[in-house]
């Protein structure tokens, strides 16, 4: 299994580009764009499939995991070329949605912050 750091994701993915000098197209606009086109790949692999019936077929398994892999390596490349340590956002979301939705209040349920009786209006 390979245990690769965002890091050395990130370093892999800026030498793949920078060897086929592709990064003159690769603005973050440009690549916000591909990830929304990545994801929506992604998502059709789930297509006429429900959370209770039929998931995609196992045979699909490889497309599914294709289609994340493009969506990562397109996000590693816009947080690359925008100055975004990848890690570090992730870690500062994960601490801000942990005040949003306290375990205490939100255990089990699939409801916004703001739809809990005891929601103050702040976070």
């Amino acid at each position: 299994m390979n245990t690769a750091t965002l890091a050395e994701l990130t370093t892999q993915v800026r030498q793949f580009s920078d060897d086929r000098d592709w990064g003159r197209f690769h603005s973050p606009r440009n690549l916000a764009m591909a990830i929304s086109v990545e994801a929506s790949e992604l998502l059709e692999l789930f297509l006429w499939t429900t959370d209770e019936g039929p998931q995609p077929s196992p045979d699909r398994t490889p497309k599914v995991a294709e289609e994340a892999a493009d969506v990562l390596i397109l996000l590693l490349n816009l947080c690359d070329r925008s100055g975004i340590d990848l890690g570090e956002a992730v870690t500062a979301k994960l601490a801000k949605a942990a005040r949003k939705y306290p375990v205490d209040r939100v255990k089990g349920s699939a409801r916004k912050y703001d739809e809990y009786p005891e929601w103050d209006g702040e976070r």
